[in-house]
């Protein structure tokens, strides 16, 4: 063949369009593996397809039970940390009242001991002054019957009649000590 035939055979197929038994071999391969997916492989797909849409609207209806249940239980939290609170405030309100209810039964017990030790030390001070006069009473007295029974000259050791100059000293004495004041 001459180059020129060749050149012009060439020209008349069109290099976009195939030879007519490629065209019909690949058309055939095509219905055969679009066959074979359609029925092994696109139910296979579907299925794991459908399980997943199905895994995931189950994991948002979980997602969204445990986001109610998790806002439930934050309320239930948030009830149970203010009533706490008000336990707490209550008991503390409890304790500063029990706090001065202590506070006033010790002042007052307090008080209550002081008189009672002022009263002790005025009946302590009675008692001694009433020890200290009488000693004093007795020692003066003994003075005085010594001194008169100097001045007298005689010996007043008759127990009764020491005791009645005695008494009539020492009140001669309290009515003269009485009138100047």
């Amino acid at each position: 063949m001459s180059p020129l035939v060749q050149l012009a055979a060439e020209e008349a197929e069109n290099p976009l369009i195939p030879p007519i038994p490629e065209l019909v071999i690949g058309l055939i391969a095509f219905v055969i593996v679009f066959g074979f997916l359609a029925k092994k492989l696109l139910p296979n797909i579907n299925k794991v397809l459908e399980e997943r849409r199905e895994a995931i609207e189950g994991g948002i209806e979980k997602a969204e039970a445990a986001q109610t249940e998790a806002q439930s239980v934050l309320e239930q939290y948030k009830a149970q940390l203010a009533e706490a609170r008000h336990e707490a405030a209550r008991l503390r309100q409890e304790a500063q009242e029990q706090g001065a209810t202590l506070i006033a039964e010790m002042r007052a017990e307090g008080q209550r001991q002081r008189e009672e030790i002022v009263a002790a030390g005025h009946a302590q001070i009675e008692a001694d002054r009433n020890a200290a006069a009488q000693a004093l009473r007795q020692d003066v007295g003994r003075l005085a019957t010594d001194l008169a029974g100097k001045l007298v000259g005689e010996s007043l050791e008759d127990h009764a009649r020491q005791s009645r100059v005695i008494d009539r000293f020492l009140d001669e004495l309290e009515e003269k000590a009485e009138a100047t004041r």
